[in-house]
C-alpha cells in the first residue's frame, strides 16, 4: 500500500503517524538515541568533557606530531570518526584535534569541538604558503585578522577582457582579478541577530598582544648541512586570507598581496575564524611558512620544508599558551 498517498487523503494526523512508524522502524544507528531526545537533553547529552579549555587544532597530522609528544595524561573521545584528545599542554588543559583540511571540514570539526566540549579559546597551529615577499620559509605569522579570498562573484565579461559586477552586488568590494570579485560573507552571532556581512575576522586582541611578546628560537635546519639561507623569524600582525585552493601561482599570490595585503594564505584559519565569530570565541593562529605560494624559483617548496615550518608554527603556540594570561 502507498501510505502517503492514502494519508493525503486521509488528514495530517495519519501522516504524523506514519512518519513516526517510519522513524521508528527505521532501525538503530549511532546517533539514533541522542536524536530521539528532545533538543534540550540531546544538547546536554553531547557534552563530553566540562573542564574549561583550549582548543588546539591543525589542519592535518604532521602539524599536530610535536604537539600530541607535549601532551600530558591524554584522554581520547571520538565524535562522528573525528578524534578529540583532552590533556594538558605547556601547563594548559586543551583539547587537541584535526580540523581536515579546507574551509568546510575546518568549520564542521570547529563546531563540533565548541558543541562537545567547554572550549574558551581556539588556537590553530600549522603551516601556510607565504604571500608576503619579505617573509620566507620557516618564519611564523600571526595576523590580526583574517579572510576568505577566494569567496568570490564570477562575473560576466562586457567587452573583450573587461569583467563587470551587477550593480546590486555591492559587496564586492575588493579589486578583481580576471572574472573573480572577492566579496564578503553573511553571518549572525547571538549579539548581533540579523544577518550581515564581513570579510576580516579579528583574531582576540589579547591574544595577539600576548604573541607580539614572545621570543621563541625557530629552527633553520631540516639535518645537518640543510640549512635555510634566511634564518626564520616570528612575525606578529598583518593579514592572512584562506580558500578551498592549494595556491601555487605567482601572479595570483602577486594579486593576493597587492590587494588584501596578505602575509600567508592557507586553506583553514579564516573559516576557524567565522565559526569563532559566530560563537563568540576568542582565536588566534600561528601559521609557518612552508612554501611561497608559487612565488620561489623551482617546484613547490612544501614538500621539503613542511615539517621544519610545523615544528616552527608549535614552538611558537607552545610558549604562547605558556605566556598568555586570559
Amino acid at each position: 500500500m502507498n501510505v502517503w498517498k492514502h494519508c493525503r487523503t486521509a488528514g495530517a494526523a495519519c501522516a504524523l503517524g506514519v512518519g513516526l512508524l517510519l522513524g521508528g522502524c527505521a532501525g538503530p544507528g549511532p546517533q539514533s538515541a541522542t536524536a530521539a531526545m528532545p533538543a534540550k537533553a540531546a544538547t546536554a547529552a553531547a557534552r563530553l568533557d566540562n573542564t574549561p579549555r583550549v582548543a588546539v587544532l591543525s589542519a592535518f597530522a604532521p602539524e599536530l606530531t610535536l604537539l600530541r609528544r607535549q601532551l600530558a595524561d591524554p584522554v581520547t573521545h571520538q565524535v562522528q570518526g573525528v578524534e578529540f584528545t583532552t590533556g594538558v599542554l605547556a601547563g594548559r588543559p586543551v583539547v587537541l584535534f584535526l580540523s581536515g583540511i579546507s574551509m568546510v571540514n575546518a568549520s564542521m570539526n570547529t563546531q563540533r569541538a565548541l558543541d562537545r566540549f567547554n572550549v574558551q579559546a581556539l588556537v590553530f597551529s600549522g603551516i601556510a604558503g607565504g604571500v608576503n615577499p619579505g617573509l620566507h620559509i620557516g618564519d611564523v605569522s600571526v595576523p590580526q585578522q583574517w579572510g576568505q579570498y577566494l569567496e568570490v562573484l564570477i562575473a560576466r565579461e562586457t567587452a573583450p577582457g573587461r569583467y563587470t559586477a551587477p550593480p546590486f552586488m555591492k559587496d564586492a568590494m575588493h579589486p578583481n582579478y580576471s572574472m573573480f570579485f572577492p566579496r564578503t560573507v553573511e553571518v549572525v552571532t547571538a549579539q548581533q541577530p540579523q544577518v550581515h556581512r564581513k570579510f576580516w575576522f579579528e583574531v582576540d586582541p589579547g591574544m595577539l598582544s600576548a604573541a607580539r611578546q614572545l621570543k621563541v628560537p625557530l629552527s633553520a635546519c631540516t639535518a645537518p648541512g640543510k640549512c635555510l639561507s634566511n634564518p626564520p623569524k616570528l612575525v606578529v600582525g598583518g593579514n592572512g586570507v584562506s580558500g578551498q585552493a592549494f595556491m601555487d601561482n605567482a601572479a595570483f599570490r602577486e594579486y593576493t598581496f597587492k590587494t588584501f595585503e596578505a602575509n600567508v594564505l592557507d586553506m583553514e584559519t579564516a573559516a576557524v575564524g567565522q565559526v569563532a565569530y559566530s560563537n563568540g570565541v576568542p582565536y588566534i593562529a600561528f601559521r609557518s611558512l612552508s612554501d611561497l605560494a608559487g612565488g620561489g624559483d623551482g617546484e613547490n617548496e612544501m614538500g621539503t620544508f613542511f615539517g621544519l615550518a610545523a615544528d616552527n608554527s608549535a614552538k611558537v603556540l607552545l610558549a604562547f599558551l605558556r605566556a598568555w594570561q586570559p
